[in-house]
């Protein structure tokens, strides 16, 4: 094998590889008399279709596998020998066709950037602590309760607590909503899901009721017409029903599974789950202010064009996506508007990569293992969640690479300068809290 090797920019490089013939041929014949042994054609007895059969029929299938697995293994070595580390999978021309005794192919890739020593002494981040209260447990407790509360018809007046159904159209300076009738709505009086305002108005009134009132929408109504807009409001009470919280009773507990050891059971898996989220968020959060503390450490890194290319277009992608899932319209979808934030992921990849290389630290298959069942036990059946990573390569991937990432976060924050910030549980799971 014949290699040599371009600089075509700062981090892009050609190699030109030259593979003896010899060697692709005889790859072509084992795989073509593998085909012969194995494959069963109508009219042939099993490994025994001639070879001109086969080779009409399977030759061209059988020649592109070869120079596949030929370049493979071969651009492989090529930077193996160079001592080169792309960046992304490379970009091959070839006719795939022997010239002179030897197969040509170019091989143009970026290779990741040549970081040096990572020196993360010098970075002070932020380290949050915090652990879960038996006030915690009991603030759960009732929540979950309240998620399985019964709701009652009631005649007399709304009153917080309460849910209120109800008919309403609201009339702008320019339009109705709706254009006809009106629309059914409805809302737990002081959760403010329609409005504070609008909520407030239906205080004290029973079902049947009719009530006009003029105000100002929310610039963030969920009906568009009427966002930040003042109108003329007629609202007609059609339901009040007030809310009763199950009993902490063995039928509440059977519901969530306990059959045996009754309200301490109960408790102490309440417990663990509150745990297991805590420790999630504490995690999620160390990585977060790392990343962010290493990538502003490295404001110049030279990163490879195509990834944060490929990063920007995914989440431009990303954003449309979530936008027509919301019924929305993405604002600037292009991938320039998502450079800057492409730029900062590629460069935190490449600097977690390049600290894990550097310090040797390999993938944990046991948190792997852990974090796997942490994931599975917000499911139904875990068992088929575990069974489905196992299955899917990329799931698989992107989990251990996540795993590698929280080990990497780990180690930065024990060898770097460290903030400790001891939080209530409720301040920790507060998002910016």
């Amino acid at each position: 094998m014949q290699v040599s090797i371009e600089n075509v920019g700062t981090l892009e490089r050609k190699l030109t590889v030259r593979i003896p013939a010899g060697d692709y041929e005889s790859q072509v014949k084992t795989r073509l008399a593998e085909v012969g042994r194995n494959v069963r054609l109508k009219g042939f007895r099993p490994g025994k279709i001639p070879p001109k059969v086969i080779e009409q029929r399977f030759g061209s299938q059988v020649r592109g596998e070869a120079i596949s697995e030929l370049i493979r293994k071969s651009f492989a070595e090529a930077v193996g020998q160079q001592n080169l580390r792309p960046a992304m999978a490379p970009e091959i021309n070839t006719t795939g066709e022997p010239a002179d005794g030897h197969i040509e192919y170019t091989a143009t890739f970026e290779v990741l950037p040549d970081v040096g020593a990572v020196d993360v002494s010098k970075l002070t981040v932020n380290k949050a602590n915090a652990q879960v209260e038996e006030v915690d447990v009991d603030t759960m407790i009732e929540t979950l309760r309240q998620q399985r509360r019964s709701w009652t018809p009631v005649e007399r007046g709304a009153q917080n607590g309460d849910m209120v159904l109800f008919e309403y159209s609201a009339q702008t300076a320019d339009a109705r909503h709706p254009a006809e009738g009106a629309d059914r709505s409805g809302t737990i009086l002081g959760s403010n899901a329609m409005t504070p305002e609008l909520e407030q108005q239906l205080v004290g009134h029973a079902a049947g009721e009719e009530l006009a009132f003029e105000m100002t929408f929310p610039a963030g109504f969920r009906v568009a017409a009427l966002a930040g807009k003042a109108a003329q409001v007629t609202v007609k009470i059609s339901r009040i029903q007030e809310s009763r919280l199950p009993e902490l009773d063995a039928a509440f507990l059977t519901a969530f599974g306990i059959a045996d050891g009754g309200m301490d059971k109960f408790r102490a898996d309440v417990r663990a789950n509150l745990e297991r989220e805590l420790k999630g968020v504490l995690s999620a959060r160390l990585k977060s202010d790392v990343v962010q503390k290493l990538v502003d450490a490295y404001p110049d890194l030279e990163l490879p064009q195509r990834m944060v290319d490929n990063e920007a277009r995914a989440l431009a992608e990303q954003a449309q996506a979530q936008a027509r899932q919301q019924g929305q319209v993405a604002g600037d979808a292009s991938p320039e508007a998502y450079r800057d934030i492409a730029r900062r992921r590629v460069a935190a990849g490449v600097l977690v990569g390049e600290i894990a290389r550097q310090n040797s630290i390999r993938l944990d298959n046991r948190r792997v293992a852990e974090t796997l069942a942490t994931i599975a036990s917000t499911y139904e059946e875990p068992q088929q969640v575990v069974e489905l990573y196992q299955r899917d390569p990329n799931l698989m991937s992107n989990l251990q690479n996540r795993v590698l990432e929280d080990q990497v976060a780990d180690w930065i924050a024990d060898h770097a300068q460290t903030n400790e910030q001891y939080l209530t549980f409720n301040e920790a799971m507060r998002p910016n809290g």
